[in-house]
């Protein structure tokens, strides 16, 4: 529903409210007519049930009303003395609607001085709890959010098995748009592979189902800073409105919330308006060379030629920092036929282990100029790869651009799916909307992501642009870090935990935060002791 729908949509159910209340108003010393009046009615019920006003306001952050409106529910109905078991039951598998049934069929009193304070422990501890929920579904929905790195695109700078925490604020915190979902929880319920929210991401994009209309439209409060050029960023792959990226084709679509599709993490190496290409390997950015921060480590596929001589895997790993998952074949660091070791590494990794004795020579594994199909945007005559790309431009905010047939590919996409225009083509003539168009003025800002790990990330050169409507936020903290491969207590890589993620090196400030901990516990006692001697 856009947002006019969601403001009728409200006020139908503030009419409800009134109709099934009023009554209750009126014994509570009230007039009826608050009972209807948009929004002050709410604030009227909370003084009615001795609840402070703020409570409104969650009434309406999406997620967090989900868990607020059974408390106000529930706080209502023992204002009017129902407070047993089966009251609480009743109201809450009704719906709510038992509070109507009260409203018409019950003589209820009014319960002006209510006691708040828990009858018993077990109200005390499940009170406590909700609140414990509410104000974390809060603080991960809007200010700051924990995720794990799943896959190696990143690797050196942010390794598989880093969990990190995520700001929301920097770039504006976006409110959730699915509206009926479990808090704390993406796409599936953890260990039963089950979606986590009500939606039907079966139908087609003109066949949206009654469920789908509940999305709410896309906002954004406002940022502290824009998306700069090299920072790492969360974001959702627009891409996972495919059914198989194995086989990419950007015609194929099934419909999936903007904010439930897959979290991904990468190097945001393009901002909007910039004119981005690939030249052997290297980014170069309104065509010059992009020089990337110190904490990035851009690696490549390596050809490591021995003559069939074996390099010791330990030596491998920790001297030449070559990366296990990237084997040939399986077993460790196995070779190729010819006697060569296939590895993915730094150019600086690689310009090391050229200087052991046993290597002849040491090729870095790029694809030569030509066509690649899987590229976006799937246009063969363009001869783009994953090392040898573009230019391409990248769309920003009210840039207008010409159409044709030879640049739709790249912009067909964004038209049709990010800014939901209705596309077109008859014979040579594209139109939108109904309307010819030879060209289009983009609605919002557009990046290019990729991985430091450039051969092996399956990012922006295979599915474009990514939409600013998808950014997540900013990693900002790795306050873990597990290394599946490990053994003991190395399992856990302790130079990272506790460290910057935009740091020139990974520096753990764990002992840091321990000596912190350690002082505010010291200072807690003192002042406690403080207090009981001056009392005494």
């Amino acid at each position: 529903m856009n947002l006019s729908q969601w403001l009728i949509f409200i006020f139908i159910l503030q009419i409800i409210h009134g109709l099934s209340t009023w009554k209750l108003y009126i014994k509570a010393g009230r007039k009826p007519i608050e009972s209807f009046i948009p929004i002050y009615n709410l604030i009227v019920m909370m003084k009615i049930i001795k609840r402070p006003r703020w409570w409104v306001v969650l009434l309406f952050i999406p997620i967090i009303n989900l868990l607020m409106i059974p408390v106000f529910w529930i706080e209502i109905i023992k204002s009017f003395g129902k407070d047993t078991t089966k009251d609480t039951i009743l109201v809450l598998v009704t719906f709510g609607l038992y509070i109507a049934f009260l409203n018409y069929s019950e003589k209820l009193t009014y319960i002006e001085n209510r006691d708040l304070t828990p009858k018993s422990k077990t109200e005390d501890t499940i009170g406590s709890l909700v609140f414990a929920i509410i104000v974390a579904t809060l603080v991960h929905t809007y200010i700051i959010q924990p995720f794990t790195i799943p896959s190696s695109s990143l690797e050196k700078t942010l390794y598989t098995g880093d969990f990190l925490f995520v700001t929301k604020f920097n770039y504006g915190a976006r409110t959730p748009m699915t509206t009926v979902a479990l808090p704390m929880v993406h796409d599936s319920i953890p260990f039963l592979g089950k979606k986590s929210y009500l939606f039907n991401d079966d139908v087609t994009k003109k066949e949206t189902s009654l469920l789908n209309k509940l999305q709410l439209p896309y906002f954004r409060f406002p940022a502290i800073e824009s998306i700069e050029r090299n920072e790492i960023v969360v974001f959702n792959q627009p891409a996972d409105t495919l059914r198989d990226m194995d086989n990419f084709h950007p015609d194929r679509n099934y419909y999936k919330p903007i904010d439930k599709k897959t979290n991904l993490v990468k190097r945001c190496v393009g901002v909007p308006g910039d004119s981005l290409e690939i030249r052997q390997g290297d980014i170069y950015i309104n065509g010059r060379l992009s020089i990337l921060p110190k904490s990035a480590k851009p690696q490549y596929n390596f050809l490591i030629d021995t003559k069939g001589q074996v390099i010791d895997q330990d030596v491998l790993v920790h001297r030449y920092g070559a990366r296990e998952g990237m084997r040939y074949e399986s077993g460790a660091f196995a070779m190729t036929n010819t006697g060569e070791y296939f590895l993915t590494l730094t150019d600086e990794e690689a310009k090391l282990i050229a200087s052991n004795p046993v290597v002849k020579s040491v090729k870095k594994q790029l694809t030569p100029k030509g066509q690649d199909e899987n590229v976006f945007p799937q246009v063969k005559s363009l001869g783009w790869n994953i090392d040898n790309y573009g230019p391409i431009y990248i769309p920003k905010k009210g840039k207008t651009v010409q159409l044709n047939l030879e640049t739709l590919p790249f912009y067909k996409r964004i038209i049709q799916e990010y800014e939901h225009n209705d596309l077109k083509i008859d014979g040579k003539n594209i139109i939108i909307n109904g309307n010819p168009a030879n060209t289009y003025t983009f609605k919002q800002d557009y990046y290019w992501m990729m991985g430091d790990n450039r051969q092996n990330s399956l990012d922006a050169r295979f599915w474009g642009f990514v939409p600013f409507d998808h950014v997540i936020g900013k990693p900002v903290f790795i306050w873990f870090s597990w290394d599946k491969d490990g053994v003991g207590i190395n399992k856990v890589r302790w130079n990272r935990v506790f460290s910057v993620v935009n740091g020139n090196e990974p520096k753990s400030y764990l002992i840091h935060f321990i000596v912190f901990v350690v002082l505010c516990s010291v200072i807690n006692k003192f002042i406690k002791k403080r207090r009981q001697s001056t009392q005494s």
